[in-house]
């Protein structure tokens, strides 16, 4: 929450020349690619063990073993997205905002998720809700900033 505050604090006070603005929009597309690509991937390890092609212990362990890209690519995200100049006034802007806040906790929680999967010696419903959630809002965060993002940059 402090990060994502100062972050929109930076991008009101700091002015960004067209070269900086540039290096940060491809920094912003590069952390996108890591970030994303590094959840879609936990995901189909989950989508792996679900369809029994993939034990448990794997899907965790490939799992767990993403949360350093995952968090890289956010948190590149966040720092070239404060040189972006981001239009506070947008509605648009505000829900992707949103949606990056919810990822971030979400991400947390999800890190919780894992260690009690590690440690389960059966997976029960509720962690299986608890994940099926996790996967869902992760998803819909990240689809949805991301298409935001699309729709900012064309309008």
């Amino acid at each position: 929450m402090i990060v994502l505050t100062v972050g929109l604090w930076v991008s009101l006070h700091v002015e960004t020349d067209p070269a900086l603005h540039t290096a940060a929009l491809f920094a912003h597309l590069a952390s996108l690619v890591v970030g994303f690509g590094a959840v879609l991937s936990a995901d189909y390890y989950g989508l792996l063990w679900a369809m029994k092609r993939c034990t448990l212990t794997e899907a965790v362990g490939a799992t767990n073993r993403l949360h350093i890209p995952i968090w890289a690519g956010l948190g590149g995200l966040i720092a070239s997205g404060m040189m972006l100049h981001p239009d506070l006034d947008s509605s648009l802007t505000l829900a992707k905002l949103g949606l990056v806040l919810l990822l971030t906790l979400n991400g947390l929680q999800a890190g919780r998720l894992g260690r009690r999967l590690a440690t389960a010696p059966t997976v029960t419903p509720r962690l299986l809700l608890w994940g099926g959630a996790t996967a869902v809002i992760s998803q819909v965060c990240w689809w949805g900033a991301m298409t935001i993002g699309f729709l900012n940059t064309n309008s």
